[in-house]
């Protein structure tokens, strides 16, 4: 027998934001965000289920708690994104097209009923009745109450900090032509809001929507539930011998369940002085029976128990009913799906059970706003603590709306997400500077990371200075078509600080820049300047600008500046009577005489090529080969004077210096004050230092490094480190690190999904935020990034048959390879 839905729907009406049931139930309904999952410890977990054990208390009398979370199997489309122009962006979204995930979603109903109506059961469900006529108006008094321990309710959840709350408006909760109401979104199945439509509802030997087969599998009698619960659970794939990870207690049937499903969670408060008086009643009842049977015994014990702890206690006795809706179109699928929804109870020790007859009546009550129509012969007796502990507690992982970020991937699925480490998080005052630092083993995929994370710097407009001992950048380099500084006998090293460009200027910055040089060339670390020595090469740079500027034909250059200190600033000298003790120019220009035209390291500071270093956005100075050099104080001081012109003269312009490995170059030759001093000033001038390690003996050997970058970087990213488990106290003292983040970051690369290619990273922002996410590149992103050897023989050779057009050289070699 066919019925309109319209006649059979329990919703009367809506109004002022809240549903009205036709048994005069009202229901206000919320949206709420939850955390994400694998972000929580142990700690968050328990706070979580307190608030909500807070925010159930304050819910009056007679009133229907009712968490419905929508796991919905989607897959990932790029369609939209802004950032997709570049040929690395757009290899990675076509990798990533038609990626499946797990999407939720989480709403929030609490009904109030009506005092004096008769409790619904499985044969007095609305669903079976002819005729459905409300109950008794409520008055306003009690819809005004109730509308106050609703926003109390919210306001507990809120105070959490883990949780947000949205009020649902009427336009929420009805349909229109664009757009379903969470109402029809339930009755349809809809996977969305964004298409409404309706469908059929079959109820026979299946219960059918539209096309899809729904099956119901409950937790609603004592028997099946679990020996012990709790706010959280052990998660054993991502937990070793020595530490922990925890997940919510419910998790298994909420994001860890990987089919199309609905958990319902139903807490149901009613009259607790009444609940007490029957159970006195019932326990009297089995004390005169139980010398009759053991199991009269037994349940007197229990319910004894029970009395005692919510007498002493002051526990909060409540009705509670949870259950799983699954549903696929295919029927040969639901075999599979029953299998993946009994393996999911086990994980809590609990099992499922399928329900046939009573599978409408709850399919039924699960419409928004009928949950006071919910038959109360289908819920076991409990407290509201252990009933909260099978709420389901987290959400997938959500990306960012700021314009800025990386690509990295949900950490389940590898679902693309847009996350933002740099610029977001110090707007929202989780870190107090942009710097980084980021520690990875050998084969980690810390290079590859890095190259991703200034790949997408420099897209989005930053002004991008790597010091790189290695190699890694060369080919990332040449694709953004960068500067790339590197020292061979045939083709050495070459800068020109003297240079001027036509964005530049002279002022006193670049001044003391070039007097740092020449006083760091000139005098050995040990040795010192006087203050004559000092103003000597100041008037002796002033006048050396001065004649440029009446003499264009001279180019600015270390050689023309050192033929000017032999003429005409010698007769200078001599003019003004210096005294050679004041200021030594024969002891000057014998040292730099190797720096000038003929000598050793003349091709150093003489450069006519790649002169307008401060516009340029992406500059790479390789220092494999110098590291030992005797040139390679006067390198680090080039490139940090180059780096410093950029941070002060590019206004509103993010800047970013990463220093590899080179790192302990640096600071073996004297350069940890200057590295002090970057780390600190750069944030006040948009800009960022990262650097990058692979030896955690030298972090924490080094004093240097704990005051020069691990004090002064907020951001910490650390790749694979469990084969330091065992002295990871000594790391973990050194980088600050939680509890928290030690268990996250000896869980990556712990179980990663077979057949497919990539590492997991840990984040900490700030000690306040810490995910661990996938970074997966795609095949190009791969071979674009890859610092094997025989890979990068392989991209240069493809390079070179196409013209030397590294984009298409690239696109060959993995057309080829698939």
């Amino acid at each position: 027998m066919e019925r309109v839905m319209e006649e059979m729907l329990p919703i009367m009406a809506v109004e002022h934001d809240c549903i009205l049931s036709k048994n005069a139930d009202i229901t206000v309904a919320y949206e709420l965000e939850l955390p994400e999952i694998f972000t929580l410890s142990a700690t968050d977990y328990e706070v979580l289920h307190q608030t909500f054990i807070k925010a159930i208390k304050v819910l009056p009398q007679f009133t229907v708690f009712h968490k419905q979370d929508w796991y919905i199997n989607k897959k990932y489309s790029g369609d939209g994104e802004k950032d997709i122009d570049s040929f690395l962006s757009r290899s990675s979204t076509r990798f990533f097209n038609e990626r499946p995930f797990l999407d939720h979603s989480c709403f929030i109903m609490l009904t109030k009923m009506v005092n004096d109506r008769r409790p619904s059961t499985s044969l007095m469900s609305n669903l079976c009745r002819k005729s459905i006529i409300p109950a008794a108006h409520q008055n306003d008094t009690v819809l005004r109450d109730f509308l106050d321990s609703a926003g109390q309710f919210k306001s507990i959840l809120e105070g959490s900090g883990l949780m947000k709350l949205k009020r649902l408006q009427n336009e929420d909760l009805l349909s229109t032509q664009r757009k379903a109401g969470i109402i029809e979104r339930y009755c349809n199945l809809l996977p969305d809001a964004s298409s409404p439509f309706s469908k059929d509802i079959l109820f026979g030997d299946d219960i059918r929507i539209g096309d899809d087969y729904l099956q119901i599998y409950t937790l609603s009698d004592a028997e099946s539930l679990p020996g012990l619960c709790g706010s959280r659970i052990n998660y054993d794939k991502y937990s070793s011998d020595n530490y922990k990870y925890s997940i919510g207690f419910a998790a298994s049937l909420g994001q860890l369940l990987s089919c199309n499903h609905l958990y319902n969670q139903f807490i149901i408060i009613g009259d607790p002085a009444k609940k007490i008086q029957q159970l006195e009643k019932k326990r009297l009842r089995l004390q005169s029976l139980s010398a009759y049977s053991r199991s009269n015994a037994v349940a007197r014990d229990a319910v004894n128990a029970f009395l005692q702890e919510a007498v002493s206690d002051q526990r909060l006795p409540v009705k509670a009913h949870f259950n799983l809706c699954t549903w696929s179109a295919d029927k040969n699928e639901l075999k599979d799906i029953r299998n993946q929804v009994a393996t999911a109870f086990s994980a809590l020790d609990a099992s499922a059970k399928q329900e046939t007859i009573g599978g409408p009546q709850l399919y039924w009550a699960g419409i928004p706003g009928n949950e006071g129509d919910f038959p109360q012969n289908d819920c076991f007796d409990s407290f509201c603590e252990q009933a909260c502990c099978f709420l389901s507690l987290e959400t997938a992982y959500k990306s960012s709306i700021s314009p800025y970020g990386i690509r990295l991937g949900d950490r389940q699925t590898g679902k693309p997400l847009h996350v933002d480490i740099t610029h977001e998080p110090m707007k929202l005052s989780q870190i107090a500077n942009r710097n980084k630092i980021v520690i990875g083993g050998s084969g980690s995929g810390k290079s590859m990371f890095m190259q991703s994370l200034l790949r997408n710097y420099y897209e989005q407009g930053a002004h991008v200075v790597i010091l790189d001992v290695g190699g890694s950048y060369a080919g990332l380099c040449k694709l953004v078509n960068g500067y790339y500084f590197s020292y061979t006998e045939e083709s050495p090293i070459k800068f020109n600080p003297f240079f001027i460009s036509e964005h530049d200027t002279l002022d006193i910055e670049k001044k003391e820049s070039i007097k740092t040089l020449l006083l760091s060339l000139w005098k050995r670390e040990s040795e010192t300047f006087n203050q004559s020595e000092y103003v000597a090469l100041s008037n002796a740079l002033q006048l050396y600008y001065e004649k440029l500027d009446s003499d264009k034909s001279i180019f600015p250059c270390f050689d023309s500046f050192y033929e000017f200190l032999q003429t005409e600033y010698v007769t200078v000298l001599e003019r003004e009577r210096v005294q050679q003790k004041d200021f030594d120019i024969n002891n000057l220009l014998y040292v730099l005489k190797p720096y000038f035209r003929g000598g050793e390291f003349s091709y150093l500071l003489n450069a006519r090529e790649n002169l307008n270093l401060l516009e340029e956005r992406f500059v790479v100075v390789e220092l494999d080969n110098i590291k030992d050099h005797p040139i390679f104080p006067a390198v680090t001081l080039l490139v940090m004077e180059m780096f410093i012109s950029k941070m002060r003269k590019l206004k509103g312009v993010h800047k970013v210096i990463t220093i590899e490995e080179a790192w302990k170059a640096i600071m073996r030759s004297g350069m940890a004050e200057f590295m002090k001093y970057l780390y600190k000033t750069v944030r006040k001038h948009y800009g960022e230092a990262i650097t990058v390690t692979q030896e955690l003996s030298d972090l924490i050997s080094s004093s240097i490094v704990k005051e020069a970058i691990i004090s002064n970087a907020d951001c910490k990213i650390l790749l694979d480190l469990r084969r330091f488990q065992n002295k990871f106290q000594e790391i973990q003292a050194m980088l600050g690190l939680s509890d928290k983040a030690r268990d996250m970051v000896l869980s990556v690369n712990r179980a990663n999904e077979p057949g497919r290619r990539y590492r997991e990273v840990f984040i900490d922002l700030g000690g306040q935020i810490m995910k661990v996410y996938r970074f997966e590149p795609s095949p190009e992103e791969y071979y674009a990034y890859s610092t094997e050897e025989s890979e990068k023989i392989k991209v240069m050779a493809y390079t070179e048959r196409y013209g030397g057009d590294i984009q298409r050289g690239i696109s060959a070699l993995v057309q080829d390879l698939n």
